[in-house]
This record gives structure tokens, sequence and C-alpha cells, in this order.
């Protein structure tokens, strides 16, 4: 048996730990972290359901913590359409359509994964259609924000609803969501 090193900084014993406020701009939850310090928390990787701030969509936000002179801050690193969400709205005779690639920020790249659920089943032009338009779409739509902003459009609906209506005029779809989002 050989011992593992591990780069987690070792706390005395004896050490009292408190809850530590965690300032997380996109969602209006409070989160509190335990811990003996704030050096202690920075880097660390909070996940958060979204699921009753956002009306039953099912995201999960995951929030990297680092230290500002106002205190802790959670940064967005991804966000993620739960599965079960997904499963719950397929039916049976129908088509999905998704995608993966790499899209340009102001200040970095994305991995964006596009997810739609068309109406009834459709051929693969048509498939492969409404996977250019959205490729195209959601490339022209990042390049011109930043992360920050990327995250609160997601969170908003509002991405999602400006390419729903430009995917309708090559097939009506049932869904029409941005199942991964996440910082490269």
């Amino acid at each position: 048996m050989t011992e593992e090193k591990t780069n987690v900084p070792k706390v005395k014993k004896g050490v009292k730990k408190t809850f530590f406020d965690v300032n997380a701009q996109i969602t209006s939850t409070k989160i509190q972290l335990y811990g003996s310090s704030a050096e202690e928390l920075v880097g660390k990787v909070v996940k958060l359901d979204l699921t009753r701030s956002l009306k039953g969509k099912n995201f999960e936000l995951k929030l990297r913590v680092k230290n500002t002179p106002e205190g802790l801050e959670g940064e967005p690193t991804s966000i993620v359409l739960v599965g079960s969400y997904i499963r719950r709205t397929m039916r049976t005779g129908i088509d999905y359509v998704e995608d993966s690639f790499v899209a340009e920020l102001k200040d970095g790249k994305a991995r964006v994964k596009p997810f739609m659920i068309a109406r009834n089943k459709v051929s693969r032009a048509v498939r492969r259609e409404l996977r250019n338009n959205s490729r195209k779409f959601l490339e022209e739509y990042f390049k011109a924000r930043t992360a920050k902003e990327a995250f609160s459009d997601i969170t908003t609906n509002k991405v999602q609803k400006e390419l729903f209506v430009r995917l309708k005029k090559v097939y009506p779809l049932a869904f029409c969501e941005i199942r991964v989002f996440e910082l490269v």
C-alpha cells in the first residue's frame, strides 16, 4: 500500500471551522461553504441545482470559488441540462438533433452542445440543416458576448428563444435547449 500525495493543504487539529459566504452573481441563491479559512476554499467547485429558480428546468450550474477584494465569489464554469429532464421530454416517433462544437467568446472559448427535438420523424437532410443553422447562429451569438453574459443569457432562456424562432423556419421543433455550456 502506497500513500498518494495530494495538494490539499493540511488543516491543523483544533482549528475551528466556520461557514463562509460565497457570492454568486448569476443566481440569487445564498451559498455558504464550511471551512477553516477562506484561502482553503479558493478553487473549490460548487454545484447548484437551478430547478426551483428556473420553474422546473433542470439546470445544474458549476461554480469555481475565487478570492476577490469583496470576499469569496463563485465564477461559473459550466451549466448542464440534467439527462432526466431530456428523457422526460422524449417521445416515441420523433427525432432529435444534437451537436457539439467550441465557440469563441469575447474573453475565451466555450464548448456548446445544443439539443433539439423535432415534432415528428424527419429526414437526415432536415436534421443536418437544423444542426448547421444552430451552429452558425450560436457561434455568431456567443462571439459578441463575454462568458458571464453567456451564462446569464442561457439561464434566462434568451438564447434558446432566439434559436427556436430561427430554427422554426427550417422545421417546427418541440424542444430547443442548450444541453451543455462549459468554458474551455
